[in-house]
C-alpha cells in the first residue's frame, strides 16, 4: 500500500503544480483521528481544511505540520467530550452528525 500512496502522491502533485514533500504518516494519522474521534467524512474535510490553513500560513512543510496538529489536538478534544455524552455509536442515520 506504500507504494501506491508513494505513487498516488507523486501523480497528484504533479496534476496539480505542487512542489511540496508531504509527510503521508501525519495526514494519515490526522485523517484517522477525524474518522473516529468525529466521523468519517470528517477525514477528507479536516485534512482539505489543513491544506487550506497551511497555504494561507505561507505554506511549506512546517504550516502543514502546525495545522495538522492543531486539527489533531481539535479531533481529540471533540472525541473526548462527545464521548461523553453519546448514547450510541452514531447520533445520525449514517454515522454522521
Amino acid at each position: 500500500m506504500d507504494d501506491v500512496l508513494a505513487e498516488w502522491t507523486a501523480a497528484v502533485k504533479a496534476g496539480l503544480g505542487i512542489d511540496l514533500e508531504v509527510d503521508r504518516s501525519l495526514l494519515l494519522s490526522l485523517a484517522g483521528d477525524a474518522a473516529h474521534g468525529v466521523a468519517r467524512p470528517a477525514a477528507p474535510l479536516t485534512t482539505f481544511l489543513v491544506g487550506y490553513a497551511a497555504g494561507r500560513a505561507g505554506g511549506g512543510p512546517d504550516a502543514v505540520a502546525a495545522a495538522a496538529r492543531r486539527a489533531g489536538k481539535l479531533a481529540a478534544r471533540w472525541a473526548a467530550e462527545e464521548g461523553c455524552n453519546r448514547t450510541s455509536p452514531s447520533k445520525t442515520p449514517g454515522g454522521t452528525r
